[in-house]
């Protein structure tokens, strides 16, 4: 299946997602685990077209999400940032979803930048991501207490 850049860029923009994970987790040196990743979703009698978009970015995994439906899911930082990143640059999205792009993107940032390494960058992906598609995240406030999120000084004490 030949799929138009343009065509994926819509249909993204309908069935797509960019989500950002951070589950508390302590064999991190913050005590979490920060787990961005751009996911679309469809039945299994569509999974080629899954599979087609997989060979396409030439990145993520096929995979069930739950029941009937099959996800593509791509969580690979290199190629989030190297290949999902400038597609979307130059193919933009046009829905809120673009919004939530531009948040994915700037959490990537903070991650190459290695501040998701310390406390105040899980407090910014987390106050950027609350702002994002799914607004039930499983980290809280509560959670970022600084009893609770390890810095990396003491990490190393």
């Amino acid at each position: 299946m030949k799929l138009d850049p343009n065509w994926i860029s819509g249909f993204v923009d309908g069935e797509g997602t960019f989500y950002i994970g951070i589950n508390p987790n302590k064999t991190m040196k913050t005590g979490f685990q920060i787990l961005p990743e751009f996911r679309i979703v469809q039945h299994k009698r569509d999974i080629q077209l899954l599979y087609s978009l997989k060979k396409y970015f030439k990145s993520g995994v096929v995979r069930v999400n739950h029941g009937d439906r099959y996800e593509l899911r791509i969580r690979n930082i290199d190629f989030l940032n190297k290949i999902i990143v400038p597609f979307f640059e130059k193919y933009p999205l046009h829905t809120q979803k673009k919004n939530d792009f531009l948040k994915f993107k700037k959490v990537l940032k903070i991650i190459i930048n290695k501040e998701h390494l310390t406390k105040d960058g899980i407090e910014k992906i987390y106050k950027i991501s609350s702002k994002m598609n799914r607004k039930d995240k499983i980290i809280t406030k509560k959670h970022l207490d600084k009893d609770k999120v390890r810095s990396l000084e003491k990490s190393k004490a």
